[in-house]
């Protein structure tokens, strides 16, 4: 079965620091894009970072790009996510997914997603 299974959100004070994981299985994770998008209550899906099969490179969103960082450990088939520096605008349900690479529309799997509220 092809799972994705996010974990690492909560509660944090603004410039605090999380640390989201992306846990694959089912599949060939180093053959797939991952990226990470975010949304919050009443807001527009958005993605945050992607890192590429192809070259190896990651993506960040300008919203992100300086505070968050994507890695990836294909030993142990799990994506991560650092976030530092949060703020409260970065509060929103935290997900990812995987693709055939970060321009791809179609979704081959992606998570339930995990709770990340920042407060004021």
């Amino acid at each position: 079965e092809v799972q994705l299974v996010e974990s690492g959100g909560g509660l944090v004070q603004a410039g605090g620091s999380l640390r989201l994981s992306c846990a694959a299985s089912g599949f060939r994770f180093a053959d797939y894009a991952i990226g990470w998008f975010r949304q919050a209550p009443g807001k527009e899906r958005e993605e945050v970072s992607c890192i590429s099969r192809r070259d190896g490179r990651t993506w960040y969103a300008d919203s992100v790009k300086g505070r968050f960082t994507m890695s990836s450990d294909n030993a142990k088939n799990t994506a991560y996510l650092q976030l530092n520096s949060l703020k409260p605008e970065d509060t929103a349900v935290y997900y990812c997914a995987s693709r055939t690479t970060c321009n791809s529309s179609w979704i081959h799997s992606r998570g339930q997603g995990t709770q990340v509220t920042v407060s004021s």
